[in-house]
């Protein structure tokens, strides 16, 4: 099969490989292909690179080769795969919450961020980011992170394009202020 350039097509042939012969190789292009965008966004959704993280990519990639007979290429392969990410990491962040409640007063509470003067650090905003309500940190991460459209945006999170502009705007005035309270002036 002769294949151009176009990466849709690329893509569309690897998952006919791997659905149709279980070809392990066409499995590790489409993982090397989207394994690192997934992971910033499952990162930041969770909260850092920790086991839930993990988890999540884990989970993720599992119901993606679950459901990819299914995939109606309607979008990007890239864009579904990172709607079943926000899915995952959604659940993940239900059940910290859960155990949250769970939990007694035995936690230790985190020490204050420290302040840096004049330059945002990156851990900062991480912070910052991390502080959001989930639907504010899901559409920031999106558009801001990964260049995704609101309408695009939309259709992930199961919204209309003007929610999605709205939250958008929510969340960079929180981080803002957040930066503004960790760093003095911005």
């Amino acid at each position: 099969m002769e294949l151009s350039k176009n990466g849709d097509d690329l893509e569309r042939f690897l998952v006919a490989e791997f659905l149709g012969r279980r070809e392990e190789r066409a499995f590790r292009e489409i993982y090397r292909r989207h394994a690192p965008s997934l992971n910033r966004v499952i990162m930041r959704l969770v909260g850092g690179w920790n086991g839930d993280a993990e988890d999540v990519e884990q989970t993720t990639w599992i119901r993606a080769i679950e459901r990819l007979d299914g995939f109606r290429w309607e979008s990007s392969l890239r864009t579904w795969l990172t709607g079943i990410a926000v899915n995952c990491a959604r659940e993940c962040l239900r059940r910290q919450r859960r155990d949250l409640r769970v939990e007694t007063e035995d936690q230790v509470a985190a020490p204050p961020p420290r302040k840096i003067h004049r330059e945002i650090h990156p851990i900062d905003l991480e912070r910052a980011i991390g502080g959001l309500p989930e639907r504010c940190r899901e559409v920031l991460i999106l558009h801001d992170v990964e260049g995704y459209t609101h309408a695009e945006i939309g259709r992930l999170l199961g919204i209309e394009s003007g929610t999605s502009k709205s939250q958008l705007s929510r969340a960079r005035s929180a981080v803002r202020e957040s930066l503004r309270d960790n760093n003095g002036e911005m």
